[in-house]
């Protein structure tokens, strides 16, 4: 459909203005009709819908703007060449020099007539027209005696003709028609704009969660899009053009009304806890009305914690591979030789390993390794995480699996490791319900979330680790025999740190540099006789109590040289540390055993896990292995 309509009221206008589009290569964007008066209105108002805007002249185009119709209208101008060319036309009918000529016009073709008349010597009397109903009024008052001729559109010459004047109709130069039709096509190009950016508005408020109102100066409702239907339960046809007092008088929209923005204003309607927003509409200094905007607080906190889940799964990456691992000795690299080769394959990994040697190290390295080293890299403590919860945050829970469950439930490690490896650490510390659905997930590949009915497929390796001989957790009924040797596909043994001593220098020379530049100390150096008291200690932590002993000796070393009665005494220091909860306490001391210290921790932080492991200097994982070795049950009220 052509977005510009010409509409001709008369057959000479209409054969004009054809040749005039055809001139300007205009003819895919104009379509031309042929109408006057109450057909021309009829006729535009068809067009309103179709079209950007409409050429037409004359009285026709009078009644056309006087219909108040929605688009614009470019009236094609009476010029005064228009006029000359009519009085000179008077003049040769009438064969009189200065012939009484009557003019019928509407206020709009009326302009400088009566100046260009006198200059011309043409004795003029002008009838201003109302409506058309006035042109056969004032047709019947002329007399011909005092009228010569009569000027006007083409009913005032029709009428005209027929009660014997002699009358000429006011005709158009191409030149008017062409300015008329080239501001149109501006005038089309700017609407064709102002749609596109209505429409893309209208997009954004229609499809967006929140809820939008905009009202008037008035505080008539003019916007009301869905989302605000969804959360207000209310039918756009029901609000629009409606007070916003009279649809939302939980909201006093008068006190707001001003020329500052009022955030954060909380509502709860219906059940619904809504956060509403106002600000003012201004243009330029005159606020013409105000936006509100509101969302649904329980939504809002849906989608953090969405977006909160999502960047934790972008953070299950590892940070270390096998050039991480550090040592000489031929234990460690053949721990890493086999490392590697498992590497390449995608069965079940078991580590053995004792507290500090690396496991997880070992465990990162497969991954990085391995083809599933883009996907994620999931790590769980079975140790730090209760029985009671570590299913749940294993395979995860539906909506109302239990109470406390967040709505919409909860994906569980296992999905999240899709595609990728989970890392179970401390597997020997499952419950042996934990340990049978593990079983499930290994032999059958899919999960079943807490209080579900369905199985979800999932795409794991297991990495497990332990620090525990497991045949002897088999025989005590602990641990599962089905399941040790589901795991026990592959296996990697990493040495204890006194097993590779050839290592202890060249780990100990490593953590002296690194925290020496941590901490931006002046170079420590450590003698022979010093080194050689760290190769003849236990190291019952491994590679992470050393790692420790460095730290500590590079903060509080007062010298730069650490001598062998200096290293002798920080171990001491560090031997008395790492022994004081570990074992019975002296008698002689009237120290409590580990269980009544652990009691006492506990009585104290009022069974607060964190606490208690801190009071006590040891880890939360340790603190639960702890407390389920001396079969210390911990009652807390969870609401």
């Amino acid at each position: 459909m052509s977005k510009i309509a010409f509409i001709a009221p008369d057959k000479q206008l209409f054969l004009q203005g054809k040749r005039v589009i055809q001139e300007l290569g205009l003819q895919g964007e104009v379509e031309i009709y042929l109408a006057r008066l109450s057909r021309a209105v009829k006729l535009a108002n068809k067009l309103e819908s179709s079209c950007d805007v409409i050429v037409c002249r004359g009285g026709t185009a009078r009644l056309i703007t006087d219909s108040v119709i929605g688009i614009p209208l470019v009236e094609i101008p009476i010029t005064g060449q228009d006029l000359a060319q009519a009085f000179y036309k008077s003049k040769q009918v009438t064969n009189l020099e200065n012939p009484k000529v009557a003019m019928l016009a509407f206020q709009n073709m009326k302009n400088d007539v009566e100046i260009l008349a006198d200059i011309l010597g043409i004795n003029l009397s002008i009838y201003l027209l109302d409506s058309v109903e006035d042109i056969p009024t004032y047709i019947e008052q002329l007399s011909s005696g005092e009228t010569d001729i009569v000027i006007g559109g083409m009913k005032t010459t029709t009428l005209s003709l027929r009660k014997g004047f002699k009358a000429i109709s006011i005709e158009s130069g191409n030149s008017a028609v062409r300015t008329a039709l080239l501001e149109a096509k501006k005038i089309s190009l700017g609407r064709k704009i102002e749609k596109e950016r209505s429409q893309t508005v209208k997009a954004l408020i229609d499809y967006s969660i929140q809820g939008i109102i905009s009202i008037n100066r008035n505080k008539k409702v003019e916007v009301f899009n869905h989302a605000a239907e969804h959360l207000l339960e209310l039918k756009r046809q029901e609000v629009l053009g409606k007070q916003i007092d009279a649809v939302m008088p939980f909201l006093p929209i008068k006190n707001y009304f001003g020329g500052e923005e009022h955030l954060g204003i909380i509502k709860k309607i219906k059940n619904k806890s809504l956060i509403f927003n106002i600000a003012p509409i201004k243009v330029e200094k005159d606020i013409i009305g105000a936006m509100i905007t509101f969302q649904d607080i329980t939504s809002i906190q849906e989608m953090e914690a969405k977006i909160r889940g999502e960047v934790l799964s972008r953070k299950f990456e590892t940070r270390y591979t096998f050039s991480d691992i550090l040592g000489h000795s031929k234990e460690i690299c053949e721990a890493k030789r086999i490392g590697q080769t498992v590497s390449s394959v995608d069965a079940t990994v078991l580590i053995f390993g004792e507290s500090g040697t690396g496991k997880e190290l070992f465990a990162q390295s497969i991954h990085a390794e391995s083809l599933r080293k883009n996907g994620p890299f999931v790590a769980v403590n079975c140790a730090a995480i209760p029985p009671n919860l570590l299913e749940s945050e294993l395979f995860g829970y539906v909506e109302g699996a239990f109470t406390g469950a967040t709505r919409k439930g909860k994906q569980g490690l296992f999905e999240m490791a899709h595609r990728g490896t989970i890392f179970l650490d401390e597997i020997s510390e499952m419950d042996t319900y934990g340990q049978s659905r593990l079983l499930r997930v290994l032999q059958e590949k899919q999960v079943m979330r807490l209080g579900d009915n369905k199985y979800i497929p999932v795409d794991v390796r297991v990495i497990a680790a332990t620090n525990k001989n497991l045949l002897k957790v088999v025989e005590k009924g602990k641990f599962r025999e089905d399941l040790l040797y589901r795991l026990k596909v592959l296996t990697i043994n990493i040495p204890p740190l006194r097993k590779r001593k050839i290592d202890i220098r060249y780990l100990a020379q490593h953590f002296l540099v690194y925290y020496t530049n941590l901490y931006q100390k002046k170079n420590i150096e450590i003698t022979e006789k010093a080194y050689s008291q760290l190769t003849t200690y236990k190291w019952k932590g491994n590679v992470r109590e050393l790692m420790h002993f460095i730290e500590r000796l590079v903060v509080i070393s007062k010298n730069n040289v650490v001598s062998d009665q200096d290293m002798k005494e920080q171990l001491n220091e560090n031997a008395f540390e790492t022994n004081y909860i570990g074992e019975e306490a002296e008698t002689t001391n009237h120290l409590q055993s580990e269980k009544e210290q652990i009691l006492l921790a506990l009585t104290e932080t009022h069974s607060n896990i964190s606490q208690a492991a801190k009071l006590l200097g040891i880890d939360r994982s340790t603190l639960y292995r702890k407390l389920r070795n001396y079969e210390i049950e911990i009652k807390k009220a969870y609401k």
